[in-house]
């Protein structure tokens, strides 16, 4: 028995991020050089303001520890990060952005607002801010504890 799921939410959600991702990563590697994960990288450490160490950075990006090991490492070779000791744990490495990362940082924003225009081609401007505000209840739902259920 042949299953449609398109009209399921999961489906659809899971399927327009892994397309846009697929589509991100490509330009994102033309343009600038850099991967998705990479750019997740950058961007969470932007977020943050601060340095973090490697392990914080993978929970964050939710990626595994080696895998943002390897990340950073190329980060690092590039240019975009630097890695120190940190202060408090001479095993752990502290990550923060470099000077230049600011610039790619830019240049990945520029190209993930193209490929939400192409995204969003379809829709008016009030549809746009619809959607945006509904995805915002919906991931608020899913953060609202339920009584007896563990968190992520």
């Amino acid at each position: 028995m042949k299953r449609d799921f398109t009209q399921r939410f999961g489906f659809l959600v899971n399927d327009v991020a892994r397309l846009y991702g697929a589509q991100f990563d490509r330009l994102a590697r033309e343009r600038i050089g850099l991967s998705r994960a990479q750019c997740r990288v950058l961007g969470a450490l932007a977020m943050r303001g601060e340095p973090m160490s490697q392990a914080e950075l993978a929970q964050e990006v939710e990626l595994s520890a080696m895998t943002v090991g390897g990340l950073c490492e190329r980060l690092e070779a590039g240019g975009w990060v630097r890695r120190t000791a940190s202060a408090s744990d001479r095993r752990a490495k502290e990550v923060q952005l470099a000077e230049g990362a600011e610039k790619a940082l830019d240049a990945a924003m520029k190209i993930s607002d193209g490929v939400q225009d192409r995204a969003l081609a379809a829709l008016s401007p009030g549809e746009r801010s619809q959607l945006v505000a509904l995805l915002n209840k919906a991931r608020q739902g899913l953060m609202t504890p339920v009584a007896g259920e563990e968190q992520p």
